[in-house]
C-alpha cells in the first residue's frame, strides 16, 4: 500500500475579481477512504487583508498559518504598515521551503488585496505562482473547468462568490473525498468576511 491512499482529499478554490478575492473550500476531511470529519475548517485568515485555503494535511496548514501570522504581525509592528499579499506569499513560501526535507503536506491558495486583488498558489516545497484564479486538491480538475468557463476579470463580488461555490459544488458531486458544506472567505479593501454554505 502506498502512502497516497492515506493522504486527505479536498477541493479549494481562489478567485480574484475586480474589487477583491473569494477563497473557498469544502469541509470534509478524509484519510484514505475513511471520513475523519464532516466539519473541518480549511479556510484561514492570515492577516487583516490576506486569507488562505488549503488541500492536504490540515494540521500542517494550521501550524503554517499561525507561524506566518506571527511573523506578519511582527513585521507590521516594526514597519508601522500592513504587509501586502505578495510579501505574505513570499514569507509563506520561505517557511515551506525551509521544511523541504520534511515537507508540510499541504497545497495552499493564498489571496488578498494590495495594489490589486491577487491569488497565489503554493506547493508543499514553497513554489509560488500568482494567478487570477486557482484550484487545488483531489477535486481540482473538476473545479478548474467550472472556474475557467465562468471567469471574467471584471466580475462582481457576487459573481465571484457564486462561481467559487459552483466550482466546489461540481467537485463535491464527483469527488468522494470532498463534501459536507463550503466555507467562503471574501477579502476586499474593507476587510475579510467569512461565511458558510450548506450543501
Amino acid at each position: 500500500m502506498s502512502y497516497e491512499q492515506y493522504m486527505p482529499g479536498a477541493t479549494a478554490v481562489g478567485i480574484a475579481y475586480k474589487d477583491g478575492v473569494v477563497l473557498g473550500a469544502e469541509r470534509r476531511i478524509t484519510l484514505g477512504n475513511f471520513v475523519r470529519s464532516k466539519s473541518g475548517k480549511k479556510v484561514f485568515r492570515v492577516t487583516d487583508s490576506v486569507g488562505a485555503v488549503c488541500a492536504g494535511m490540515v494540521a500542517d496548514m494550521q501550524n503554517l498559518v499561525k507561524e506566518v501570522a506571527v511573523y506578519s504581525k511582527l513585521r507590521e509592528l516594526e514597519s508601522q504598515r500592513s504587509m501586502k499579499p505578495n510579501s505574505v506569499a513570499k514569507l509563506m513560501s520561505t517557511l515551506m521551503f525551509q521544511n523541504r526535507y520534511a515537507p508540510l503536506l499541504t497545497q495552499v491558495i493564498l489571496g488578498g488585496v494590495g495594489d490589486r486583488p491577487v491569488v497565489y498558489v503554493l506547493d508543499p516545497l514553497g513554489s509560488v505562482i500568482s494567478d487570477q484564479y486557482a484550484t487545488v486538491g483531489t477535486g481540482e480538475e473538476t473545479a478548474i473547468g467550472v472556474v475557467e468557463a465562468g471567469y471574467n476579470p471584471a466580475m462582481t463580488q457576487k459573481e465571484a462568490h457564486d462561481l467559487a461555490v459552483g466550482a466546489i459544488k461540481a467537485a463535491v458531486a464527483r469527488d468522494a473525498m470532498s463534501g459536507n458544506g463550503i466555507d467562503i472567505l471574501t477579502i476586499d479593501r474593507s476587510g475579510i468576511k467569512e461565511e458558510g454554505v450548506n450543501l
